[in-house]
C-alpha cells in the first residue's frame, strides 16, 4: 500500500519541514473556527474519527473544528458538499474509499474526485477479512477456492449492500481466484452476519473490527485478512498475500480532504495539523480501539493513491457488469 509505506516518512517531512506556530501566524490562518464534514450519520467510522482527530486538531490549531453530519448517497453527499465549498481552507471534509474511489463508477455522481476535490492526508485504514460460516468443510483458502471450484454457483457470500466495498471484495475474490459463487446483499454488516452465524450464507468479507467478536468466540472461521501485514488483534489470521492471493488486498481507508483550489500553502498546514493529530499517543488507541489503523501521508501521495484505488475498483466494477456511471 503506497500511502502507508509513506506514512512515517510522510510524517516526519511534514512535521520536520513545517513549523506550525510559525506557518500559522505567517498565513494568519486558521483564524476562526473549521468546519468538518462526515459524510454519515454520527456514531460511524468517518464519525468517531473526524471527531477524535478533529478534537486533537483544534487543541493544536486553538481554533474550533465544528463537526457537521451530512449524511447520503453512501457519502456522497457530503462529499459533494466539500466538493463545491469555498477553497479557503474553512471547509474539509473525512470522506472514506466508497465516495472517493468507488461510486464514481458505480453511479453518476456531481464530483469529479480528482479534479473537485484536494486530498490532504490518508487518515486510517480497515482491513476486509474473509470469514465463512462454519458449517462450511473449508479450513483454509485453498480449501475454500477448491470447494467454490468444485460447485459453481452454489455458494454464496454476504455483503452490507450492492456497491460496497465487502460487495466489491466478494467481486475481486471471483476474479482472482476463478470462481463462481453467488452476491446476497444485506442492508448493513450486522444483518449479513446473522445470517452468516445462521448458517444461511456461506462467506463474507467485512470489516475486521465487526468480525472479531465472532472470531474470538469461534461462532465464524477466519480465512485471510485483505491487509499487508496480520492485525494486532487477531495475529494467527494470515494475510491474502501469505495465503497465496497478493493481489487480493482489501482495506477501507478514511481520509482528509479540502475543495478543489484551495492554497497550497493552507493545504501543508491542514496536512501538517492532521498528521500531529495522528502523532498523539492517545489519538492512535482511541482509533486502534475502534480497529483503525493510524495511516499518515503527504498530499501528493494520497492523490496517487487514491487514483490507484480508483482505477483498481473501476476495473472490478467493470469485470463484475456492475455500476451506472458513464
Amino acid at each position: 500500500m503506497k500511502a502507508l509505506k509513506f506514512a512515517l516518512i510522510g510524517l516526519c517531512s511534514v512535521l520536520g519541514a513545517v513549523s506550525l506556530p510559525s506557518l500559522g501566524l505567517a498565513q494568519d490562518f486558521p483564524n476562526r473556527s473549521i468546519r468538518l464534514i462526515v459524510p454519515f450519520p454520527p456514531g460511524g467510522p468517518n464519525d468517531i474519527i473526524a471527531r477524535i482527530v478533529g478534537k486533537r486538531m483544534g487543541e493544536i490549531l486553538k481554533q474550533t473544528i465544528v463537526i457537521e453530519n451530512r449524511a447520503g448517497q453512501g457519502g456522497v453527499v457530503g462529499t459533494d458538499v466539500v466538493a463545491k465549498s469555498a477553497p479557503d481552507g474553512y471547509t474539509i471534509g473525512i470522506a472514506s474509499a466508497g465516495a472517493l474511489a468507488i461510486s464514481p463508477s458505480m453511479e453518476k455522481v456531481a464530483y469529479d474526485t480528482l479534479k473537485d476535490l484536494q486530498p490532504i492526508t490518508l487518515v486510517a485504514t480497515v482491513p476486509e477479512m474473509l470469514v465463512v460460516a462454519t458449517s462450511v468443510p473449508a479450513k483454509d483458502m485453498k480449501e475454500l477456492i477448491a470447494l467454490a471450484k468444485a460447485q459453481p454457483g452454489k455458494l454464496n457470500f454476504a455483503s452490507a449492500g450492492v456497491g460496497g466495498l465487502p460487495h466489491l471484495a466478494g467481486e475481486l475474490f471471483k476474479l482472482t481466484a476463478g470462481i463462481d459463487v453467488v452476491h446476497v446483499p444485506y442492508r448493513g454488516a450486522a444483518p449479513a452476519i446473522n445470517d452468516l452465524l445462521g448458517q444461511q450464507v456461506q462467506m463474507a468479507f467485512l470489516d475486521l473490527p465487526v468480525l472479531l467478536q465472532h472470531i474470538k468466540a469461534g461462532t465464524l472461521r477466519p480465512i485471510a485478512l485483505g491487509a499487508p501485514a496480520r492485525a494486532p488483534t487477531a495475529p494467527d489470521v494470515p494475510t491474502t498475500a501469505e495465503v497465496g492471493m497478493p493481489d487480493l488486498l482489501i482495506e477501507n481507508w478514511y481520509g482528509m480532504i479540502a475543495p478543489a483550489g484551495t492554497p497550497e500553502n493552507i493545504v501543508n498546514i491542514l496536512n501538517a495539523v492532521t498528521n500531529q493529530a495522528m502523532d498523539d499517543p492517545q489519538v492512535k488507541q482511541k482509533l486502534a480501539d475502534q480497529g483503525l489503523t493510524v495511516a499518515g501521508d503527504r498530499p501528493k501521495h494520497f492523490r496517487e493513491y487514491i487514483n490507484a484505488e480508483s482505477a483498481k475498483w473501476a476495473k472490478v466494477i467493470k469485470a463484475a457488469g456492475l455500476g451506472t456511471a458513464k
